[in-house]
Protein backbone atom coordinates (compact mmCIF):
# COMPACT_ATOMS: atom_id res chain seq x y z
CA UNK A 1 0.00 0.00 0.00
CA UNK A 2 1.26 3.44 -0.75
CA UNK A 3 1.93 5.48 2.27
CA UNK A 4 2.37 9.45 2.56
CA UNK A 5 4.22 8.88 6.17
CA UNK A 6 6.86 6.69 6.83
CA UNK A 7 5.49 3.08 8.83
CA UNK A 8 6.05 3.16 12.36
CA UNK A 9 5.48 7.04 12.85
CA UNK A 10 4.00 8.35 15.58
CA UNK A 11 2.23 11.19 16.17
CA UNK A 12 0.73 12.93 19.56
CA UNK A 13 -2.56 14.27 18.34
CA UNK A 14 -3.68 14.02 21.75
CA UNK A 15 -1.52 16.77 22.85
CA UNK A 16 -3.03 19.98 20.82
CA UNK A 17 -6.49 18.67 21.83
CA UNK A 18 -7.32 21.15 24.43
CA UNK A 19 -6.70 23.83 21.52
CA UNK A 20 -8.13 22.28 19.11
CA UNK A 21 -11.36 21.80 21.38
CA UNK A 22 -11.34 25.00 22.02
CA UNK A 23 -11.73 26.47 18.42
CA UNK A 24 -14.14 23.55 17.54
CA UNK A 25 -16.29 24.70 20.27
CA UNK A 26 -15.96 28.70 19.15
CA UNK A 27 -16.69 27.77 15.40
CA UNK A 28 -19.46 25.73 16.24
CA UNK A 29 -21.55 28.58 18.43
CA UNK A 30 -20.35 30.88 16.09
CA UNK A 31 -21.65 28.73 13.52
CA UNK A 32 -25.06 28.31 15.26
CA UNK A 33 -25.58 31.98 15.72
CA UNK A 34 -25.57 32.51 11.66
CA UNK A 35 -27.78 29.37 11.23
CA UNK A 36 -30.40 31.05 13.23
CA UNK A 37 -29.99 34.67 12.22
CA UNK A 38 -29.09 35.01 8.74
CA UNK A 39 -29.08 31.32 6.76
CA UNK A 40 -30.29 32.41 3.46
CA UNK A 41 -33.46 29.88 2.96
CA UNK A 42 -33.93 28.88 -0.91
CA UNK A 43 -37.36 29.08 -2.79
CA UNK A 44 -37.67 25.28 -1.42
CA UNK A 45 -37.76 26.19 2.08
CA UNK A 46 -39.35 30.05 2.58
CA UNK A 47 -41.76 29.49 -0.33
CA UNK A 48 -41.52 32.01 -3.75
CA UNK A 49 -41.90 31.60 -6.98
CA UNK A 50 -38.83 30.06 -9.60
CA UNK A 51 -39.11 30.27 -13.52
CA UNK A 52 -36.71 28.78 -15.73
CA UNK A 53 -36.08 31.18 -19.32
CA UNK A 54 -33.95 31.04 -22.50
CA UNK A 55 -33.30 33.39 -24.64
CA UNK A 56 -32.70 33.70 -28.29
CA UNK A 57 -29.51 36.28 -27.87
CA UNK A 58 -27.20 37.20 -25.16
CA UNK A 59 -28.80 38.12 -21.98
CA UNK A 60 -26.87 39.18 -18.88
CA UNK A 61 -27.96 38.28 -15.34
CA UNK A 62 -27.26 41.77 -14.14
CA UNK A 63 -30.03 43.07 -16.84
CA UNK A 64 -32.00 40.19 -15.36
CA UNK A 65 -32.20 41.37 -11.54
CA UNK A 66 -32.85 45.34 -12.70
CA UNK A 67 -35.46 43.86 -14.74
CA UNK A 68 -37.28 42.28 -11.37
CA UNK A 69 -36.04 45.04 -9.12
CA UNK A 70 -38.27 47.59 -11.84
CA UNK A 71 -40.83 45.24 -11.23
CA UNK A 72 -40.14 45.56 -7.54
CA UNK A 73 -39.98 41.67 -6.70
CA UNK A 74 -38.37 41.22 -3.41
CA UNK A 75 -35.58 38.21 -2.42
CA UNK A 76 -34.69 38.14 -6.58
CA UNK A 77 -31.66 35.69 -6.81
CA UNK A 78 -30.95 34.86 -10.68
CA UNK A 79 -28.54 31.68 -11.94
CA UNK A 80 -27.17 30.80 -15.32
CA UNK A 81 -28.20 27.25 -16.41
CA UNK A 82 -25.62 25.30 -18.59
CA UNK A 83 -22.63 27.43 -20.05
CA UNK A 84 -22.92 31.12 -20.34
CA UNK A 85 -23.27 30.67 -24.46
CA UNK A 86 -26.92 28.69 -23.75
CA UNK A 87 -28.31 31.88 -22.73
CA UNK A 88 -30.92 30.07 -19.93
CA UNK A 89 -31.35 30.92 -16.72
CA UNK A 90 -33.37 30.33 -12.88
CA UNK A 91 -35.17 33.47 -11.80
CA UNK A 92 -36.16 32.74 -7.85
CA UNK A 93 -38.45 35.37 -6.34
CA UNK A 94 -39.41 35.35 -2.50
CA UNK A 95 -42.49 34.75 -1.69
CA UNK A 96 -44.92 36.45 1.01
CA UNK A 97 -48.76 36.32 1.69
CA UNK A 98 -49.87 37.20 -1.94
CA UNK A 99 -50.94 34.89 -4.67
CA UNK A 100 -48.41 32.79 -5.74
CA UNK A 101 -49.55 31.90 -9.18
CA UNK A 102 -49.80 36.01 -9.78
CA UNK A 103 -46.84 36.57 -9.09
CA UNK A 104 -45.52 33.85 -10.97
CA UNK A 105 -47.72 34.99 -13.99
CA UNK A 106 -46.07 38.94 -12.91
CA UNK A 107 -42.79 37.34 -13.25
CA UNK A 108 -43.24 36.29 -16.57
CA UNK A 109 -44.67 39.30 -18.01
CA UNK A 110 -42.40 41.28 -16.85
CA UNK A 111 -39.42 38.96 -18.68
CA UNK A 112 -41.71 38.96 -22.22
CA UNK A 113 -41.94 43.12 -21.94
CA UNK A 114 -38.10 43.55 -21.45
CA UNK A 115 -37.03 40.89 -23.40
CA UNK A 116 -39.45 40.33 -26.07
CA UNK A 117 -36.82 41.86 -28.87
CA UNK A 118 -34.35 38.70 -27.56
CA UNK A 119 -36.87 36.32 -28.07
CA UNK A 120 -37.78 35.25 -24.55
CA UNK A 121 -39.16 31.58 -23.54
CA UNK A 122 -40.74 31.06 -20.45
CA UNK A 123 -39.95 26.80 -19.71
CA UNK A 124 -40.95 25.99 -16.31
CA UNK A 125 -42.79 27.74 -13.62
CA UNK A 126 -42.52 26.50 -10.02
CA UNK A 127 -44.33 27.46 -6.83
CA UNK A 128 -43.95 26.81 -3.51
CA UNK A 129 -46.04 28.33 -0.87
CA UNK A 130 -44.19 29.85 2.49
CA UNK A 131 -46.49 26.78 4.71
CA UNK A 132 -45.18 24.39 2.27
CA UNK A 133 -41.69 25.81 2.35
CA UNK A 134 -41.84 26.04 6.45
CA UNK A 135 -42.92 22.43 6.17
CA UNK A 136 -40.12 21.09 3.94
CA UNK A 137 -37.45 22.78 5.42
CA UNK A 138 -38.84 21.40 9.41
CA UNK A 139 -38.77 17.73 7.42
CA UNK A 140 -34.97 18.55 5.79
CA UNK A 141 -33.55 19.11 9.57
CA UNK A 142 -35.69 16.08 10.65
CA UNK A 143 -33.74 14.04 8.56
CA UNK A 144 -30.17 15.18 9.11
CA UNK A 145 -31.26 14.48 13.20
CA UNK A 146 -32.91 10.60 12.11
CA UNK A 147 -29.87 10.34 10.63
CA UNK A 148 -27.43 11.39 13.99
CA UNK A 149 -29.72 9.05 16.16
CA UNK A 150 -28.83 5.90 13.62
CA UNK A 151 -25.59 6.47 13.61
CA UNK A 152 -25.44 6.85 17.54
CA UNK A 153 -27.27 3.49 17.22
CA UNK A 154 -25.05 2.14 14.82
CA UNK A 155 -22.06 2.96 16.50
CA UNK A 156 -22.80 1.81 20.11
CA UNK A 157 -23.92 -1.93 18.87
CA UNK A 158 -21.24 -2.10 16.34
CA UNK A 159 -18.08 -1.08 18.54
CA UNK A 160 -18.56 -0.05 22.00
CA UNK A 161 -21.41 2.55 23.89
CA UNK A 162 -18.32 4.67 24.50
CA UNK A 163 -17.45 5.59 21.16
CA UNK A 164 -21.33 6.49 20.35
CA UNK A 165 -21.11 9.88 21.36
CA UNK A 166 -17.81 10.96 19.58
CA UNK A 167 -19.06 9.82 16.57
CA UNK A 168 -22.53 11.87 16.54
CA UNK A 169 -20.82 14.75 18.19
CA UNK A 170 -18.26 14.77 15.48
CA UNK A 171 -20.81 14.09 13.04
CA UNK A 172 -23.08 17.54 14.81
CA UNK A 173 -20.00 19.32 14.43
CA UNK A 174 -19.19 18.98 10.79
CA UNK A 175 -23.01 19.91 9.89
CA UNK A 176 -23.19 22.86 11.64
CA UNK A 177 -19.94 24.31 10.50
CA UNK A 178 -21.00 23.47 7.24
CA UNK A 179 -24.29 25.18 7.53
CA UNK A 180 -22.90 27.82 9.34
CA UNK A 181 -20.06 28.85 6.18
CA UNK A 182 -23.51 28.78 4.20
CA UNK A 183 -24.81 31.39 6.23
CA UNK A 184 -21.64 33.45 6.19
CA UNK A 185 -21.51 33.41 2.92
CA UNK A 186 -25.09 33.74 1.94
CA UNK A 187 -25.34 30.50 -0.61
CA UNK A 188 -28.79 29.14 -0.67
CA UNK A 189 -29.67 26.30 1.27
CA UNK A 190 -31.80 24.00 -0.22
CA UNK A 191 -32.93 20.84 -0.60
CA UNK A 192 -30.15 19.80 -2.56
CA UNK A 193 -27.77 21.17 0.20
CA UNK A 194 -29.95 18.65 2.53
CA UNK A 195 -29.24 16.11 0.12
CA UNK A 196 -25.18 17.12 0.32
CA UNK A 197 -25.15 17.09 4.27
CA UNK A 198 -26.65 13.45 4.68
CA UNK A 199 -23.68 12.09 1.98
CA UNK A 200 -21.47 14.31 4.44
CA UNK A 201 -22.37 12.40 7.30
CA UNK A 202 -21.81 9.39 5.84
CA UNK A 203 -18.45 10.12 4.47
CA UNK A 204 -16.95 11.49 7.74
CA UNK A 205 -18.54 8.65 9.80
CA UNK A 206 -16.69 6.22 7.70
CA UNK A 207 -13.56 7.85 8.23
CA UNK A 208 -14.52 8.25 12.48
CA UNK A 209 -15.31 4.72 11.94
CA UNK A 210 -11.71 3.30 10.89
CA UNK A 211 -10.10 4.86 13.42
CA UNK A 212 -12.15 3.88 16.34
CA UNK A 213 -11.97 0.27 14.56
CA UNK A 214 -8.03 0.06 14.84
CA UNK A 215 -8.09 1.98 18.60
CA UNK A 216 -10.42 -1.72 19.39
CA UNK A 217 -7.51 -3.12 17.88
CA UNK A 218 -5.39 -2.10 20.45
CA UNK A 219 -7.10 -1.90 23.02
CA UNK A 220 -7.65 -5.62 22.87
CA UNK A 221 -3.89 -6.17 21.70
CA UNK A 222 -2.35 -3.99 24.59
CA UNK A 223 -4.75 -3.46 27.45
CA UNK A 224 -2.08 -1.73 30.00
CA UNK A 225 -1.85 1.57 27.47
CA UNK A 226 -4.23 4.29 27.95
CA UNK A 227 -7.14 5.96 25.98
CA UNK A 228 -4.48 8.48 24.46
CA UNK A 229 -1.80 6.50 23.38
CA UNK A 230 -4.65 3.86 21.93
CA UNK A 231 -6.05 7.11 20.27
CA UNK A 232 -2.22 8.53 18.77
CA UNK A 233 -1.15 4.98 17.91
CA UNK A 234 -4.65 4.09 15.90
CA UNK A 235 -4.73 7.68 14.00
CA UNK A 236 -1.21 8.00 13.19
CA UNK A 237 -1.80 4.56 11.67
CA UNK A 238 -4.41 5.72 9.61
CA UNK A 239 -3.23 8.49 8.57
CA UNK A 240 -2.40 8.05 5.28
CA UNK A 241 -5.32 6.20 4.54
CA UNK A 242 -7.25 8.88 5.68
CA UNK A 243 -5.15 11.67 3.60
CA UNK A 244 -5.34 9.93 0.40
CA UNK A 245 -9.28 8.87 0.16
CA UNK A 246 -9.79 12.44 1.52
CA UNK A 247 -7.55 13.93 -1.09
CA UNK A 248 -9.05 12.14 -3.99
CA UNK A 249 -12.75 12.80 -2.88
CA UNK A 250 -11.75 16.47 -2.52
CA UNK A 251 -9.99 17.35 -5.48
CA UNK A 252 -12.98 15.25 -7.37
CA UNK A 253 -15.59 17.10 -5.44
CA UNK A 254 -13.39 20.06 -6.43
CA UNK A 255 -13.54 19.82 -10.27
CA UNK A 256 -17.46 19.22 -10.11
CA UNK A 257 -17.73 22.67 -8.08
CA UNK A 258 -15.90 24.47 -10.85
CA UNK A 259 -16.36 22.46 -13.80
CA UNK A 260 -19.98 20.78 -13.02
CA UNK A 261 -21.87 24.09 -13.78
CA UNK A 262 -23.64 26.22 -11.56
CA UNK A 263 -26.52 24.12 -11.10
CA UNK A 264 -24.34 21.79 -9.17
CA UNK A 265 -21.93 24.09 -7.57
CA UNK A 266 -23.41 24.90 -4.40
CA UNK A 267 -23.74 20.89 -3.54
CA UNK A 268 -19.89 20.11 -4.16
CA UNK A 269 -19.62 23.12 -2.23
CA UNK A 270 -21.06 22.02 0.74
CA UNK A 271 -18.97 18.29 0.13
CA UNK A 272 -15.84 20.14 0.13
CA UNK A 273 -15.79 21.75 2.96
CA UNK A 274 -17.87 18.60 4.29
CA UNK A 275 -15.04 16.44 3.80
CA UNK A 276 -11.93 19.31 5.20
CA UNK A 277 -13.97 19.24 8.10
CA UNK A 278 -15.36 15.77 8.37
CA UNK A 279 -10.97 14.71 8.24
CA UNK A 280 -10.55 16.95 10.74
CA UNK A 281 -13.37 16.07 13.35
CA UNK A 282 -12.65 12.48 12.47
CA UNK A 283 -9.70 12.72 14.88
CA UNK A 284 -9.54 16.16 17.12
CA UNK A 285 -13.59 16.29 17.96
CA UNK A 286 -14.57 12.56 17.80
CA UNK A 287 -11.77 11.40 19.56
CA UNK A 288 -11.08 14.17 22.20
CA UNK A 289 -15.49 13.41 22.85
CA UNK A 290 -14.20 9.73 23.71
CA UNK A 291 -11.14 10.62 26.02
CA UNK A 292 -13.85 13.09 27.80
CA UNK A 293 -16.12 10.05 28.12
CA UNK A 294 -13.90 7.58 29.22
CA UNK A 295 -12.41 10.05 32.26
CA UNK A 296 -15.33 11.20 33.25
CA UNK A 297 -18.06 8.74 33.13
CA UNK A 298 -16.44 5.29 32.55
CA UNK A 299 -13.58 6.41 34.98
CA UNK A 300 -15.99 7.10 37.80
CA UNK A 301 -18.21 3.76 37.00
CA UNK A 302 -14.74 2.33 37.86
CA UNK A 303 -14.17 4.25 40.63
CA UNK A 304 -17.17 3.18 41.83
Amino acid sequence: MFEILKPGMKIDFTSKMIYTSSISAILVILSLIGIFTSMNYGVDFRGGAEIQTKFKTKVSIDGLRKTMDVAQFKGVSVQTIGEAKDNEFLVKVQADNSNLNEISQKISEALISAYAAQGVEIRKVDIVGPKAGAELRNSGFLAIFWALMAILIYVGIRFDFKYAPGAVIALFHDVVIVLGIFSLTGTEFTLQIVAAVLAIVGYSVNDTVIIYDRIREHEAQYPGLDIKTHINNAASETLSRTIITSGATLLSCLGMYFLGGIAIRDFFFAMSLGIIVGTYSSIYVAAAVTIAFEKFFLGKKKAA
